[in-house]
């Protein structure tokens, strides 16, 4: 769904930088083949409640820059490099090939910063599941931890795992301001259609409970 381009200068606006990634998350599907296997979707009861307190810190980290990301819940343990825009003005996705890689879109804010940081990935690729495959699966309370180039790890804890179609992404709940600091975790799901990939996407939400060196 292309229904905009923006280019940031610096840190825009996220009213800016949402249309973009919603545009650009379209693309992360690997590959151009057959689909291989259907990833896990995530359940009813995994979306974020928002009667439930909120929990987490408000306090953030300065700007780092993410070096590896870790879900032990999906055995997920993958270096992270940034992503940005390419020439036509949509996010970049990890290489193809690249089947353990995490992209940080370098738009948003370094994870463990106050506000959402945004990670993407595959799902998987005509040879098989990619990094991302298990995302679906997460269940709140699970545990996200991220390296960063400082030497801290920030440490975010699940409140909600959803799957959302591409012609009607909720983008200022997923990529809004949020009190504290924050993690999206996003990559392909719902139905798997040939010749034109998934309908949808499948989004973590996390906030950072803490920081270890």
């Amino acid at each position: 769904m292309r229904s905009g381009r923006a280019r940031p200068r610096g840190r825009a606006p996220w009213g800016v930088l949402a249309l973009v990634l919603l545009t650009g998350i379209a693309l992360l599907r690997d590959g151009s083949g057959e689909h291989v296997s259907a990833p896990p979707q995530p359940a009813p009861a995994a979306a974020p409640d928002s009667a439930a307190p909120v929990a987490g810190t408000g306090r953030g980290l300065g700007f780092s820059r993410p070096r590896r990301v870790r879900v032990p819940d999906i055995r997920v343990d993958a270096p992270v490099r940034p992503v940005g825009l390419d020439a036509q003005g949509w996010v970049q996705a990890p290489p193809p090939a690249a089947r353990n890689l995490v992209g940080w879109f370098s738009g948003s804010v370094s994870p463990g910063e106050r506000g959402p940081a945004v990670l993407v990935g595959h799902v998987d690729d005509t040879k098989g599941p990619a990094v991302f495959y298990g995302l679906g699966a997460l269940r709140k309370g699970r545990h996200i931890a991220v390296e960063r180039a400082d030497g801290r790890t920030a440490l975010f804890e699940v409140y909600g795992v959803e799957v959302f179609a591409q012609d009607d992404f909720p983008g200022e709940r997923v990529y809004g301001a949020t009190a504290g600091p924050e993690l999206r975790v996003i990559t392909c799901g719902g139905v798997y259609h040939s010749g034109s990939g998934y309908d949808g996407n499948v989004v973590v939400f996390a906030r950072m409970t803490g920081s270890a060196r």
